[in-house]
């Protein structure tokens, strides 16, 4: 899948989040990506894979999500 800057997070139910890169690293050592707010964040791999990383105490996250690479607007 290689390493892009923007995805589009599939959490199904039709609910998408735009994320972009940013300087930080999750813990597989994968980039971790961001939507404009920075509540969403996730790590993803160069395979496509998607670790969701808590912003903030008593979150409920998902244990499955897509990426899908998109061009930035």
């Amino acid at each position: 899948m290689g390493s892009h800057e923007h995805y589009e997070l599939d959490f199904g139910r039709e609910d998408v989040v735009r994320v972009h890169r940013t300087d930080r690293k999750g813990a597989g050592g994968h980039p971790v990506y961001a939507d404009d707010t920075g509540i969403v964040l996730a790590e993803i791999s160069d395979r496509g894979e998607v670790r969701m990383v808590a912003s903030g105490g008593h979150q409920d996250l998902p244990l499955t999500v897509h990426a899908r690479p998109v061009q930035p607007h």
